[in-house]
């Protein structure tokens, strides 16, 4: 590629922009948000770790929301204490981040009310839950039609969404 575009400088910049290109097109834009909702509703280590390294790989604007949320999930099915906090409080920083930085995105409040709902006292993440709830049960029809099955499904066990209303 240097010879067609010449010598020097300029065949260099050539190829590394060309590179640069190449590998910006290898990252996905997109994530199957059915196997998000999946892993997140499984208690199982492998498939959260297969949605984790799947979100890893994205350039979506929920990623770190995502992230952050498998990352709790994930201290959840930890043995390790240590390790636990670890992942929670990473995942807390990450999912906190994204709907600080987006507050009007009603799927991150779903998120997090599905990771408050269901995390234990000791960590102390349960302030939002009410707040939560009312958003999602207001915005619901608002909401993606693979996010409106995830509420639907979640809010059958759920203590703060009622299915009757969706």
């Amino acid at each position: 590629m240097i010879i067609i575009c010449g010598r020097g400088f300029y065949g260099v910049l050539i190829l590394l922009m060309s590179f640069t290109m190449m590998q910006a097109s290898a990252i996905p834009s997109r994530l199957d948000k059915a196997s998000f909702y999946s892993a997140m509703a499984s208690n199982s280590m492998e498939a959260v770790d297969l949605a984790l390294a799947e979100v890893r790989q994205t350039d979506i604007p929920e990623k770190t929301a995502y992230e952050g949320a498998l990352l709790m999930k994930k201290a959840g099915l930890t043995s390790k204490s240590k390790e636990k906090m670890k992942l929670f409080k990473a995942g807390h920083a990450k999912l906190e981040s994204a709907i600080k930085d987006d507050n009007e995105v009603v799927e991150y409040h779903f998120i997090r009310l599905m990771i408050q709902e269901n995390s234990p006292k000791i960590v102390r993440y349960k302030g939002d839950l009410k707040k939560d709830a009312e958003l999602v049960t207001a915005s619901f029809k608002t909401l993606a039609p693979i996010v409106q099955q995830a509420v639907r499904d979640y809010s059958k066990t759920s203590s703060f969404l009622n299915s009757r209303d969706f």
